[in-house]
């Protein structure tokens, strides 16, 4: 009775410390995930690029031309009045900075210093209009984000 108590207790110890394991290792992405998106955005599966801490971003004139290439199944194209759209599998995405949809000529104005993370959705995103063809969601860092860089240079 002893032995089998002994060992159901070690089992369950040597689960507690499997399952702990499992819950303090995560991705650099999951660690962004839960950083940056909230609700909808939080749960929904989707690419996340780490726009800060890539430095050829930062050539880039705008989001958009950036994530071109980097993203399987987005093309970017340009309109008649000159506006880049995304397209992810020959649909217009749902666009969102700091999840507020924007219209795409947003992302013109949009300095590419000001934004730390981009999670693209490519399935039907259920978050907002236009969801069936996915999403991209913008984030921008946050106040005290920016004061810490500062700081540091």
């Amino acid at each position: 009775m002893k032995k089998l108590i002994s060992v159901i207790s070690i089992s369950l110890f040597s689960l507690g410390l499997s399952a702990q394991k499992s819950i303090n290792y995560k991705t650099a992405e999951e660690k962004l995930n839960e950083k940056y998106c909230s609700g909808l955005f939080k749960t929904t599966d989707g690419k996340i690029l780490d726009v800060a801490d890539n430095t050829s971003a930062k050539s880039y004139p705008n989001i958009l031309d950036w994530l071109e290439g980097r993203v399987p199944g987005l093309k970017i194209y340009n309109t008649r009045t000159g506006i880049r759209v995304p397209l992810i599998r020959g649909n217009v995405p749902g666009i969102y900075v700091d999840e507020i949809q924007v219209n795409a000529s947003y992302l013109n104005s949009l300095s590419i210093n000001d934004i730390a993370i981009v999670k693209v959705i490519n399935t039907p995103f259920l978050g907002g209009f236009n969801g069936g063809g996915g999403a991209i969601a913008i984030y921008t860092f946050r106040g005290e984000e920016e004061e810490e860089e500062t700081d540091s240079k």
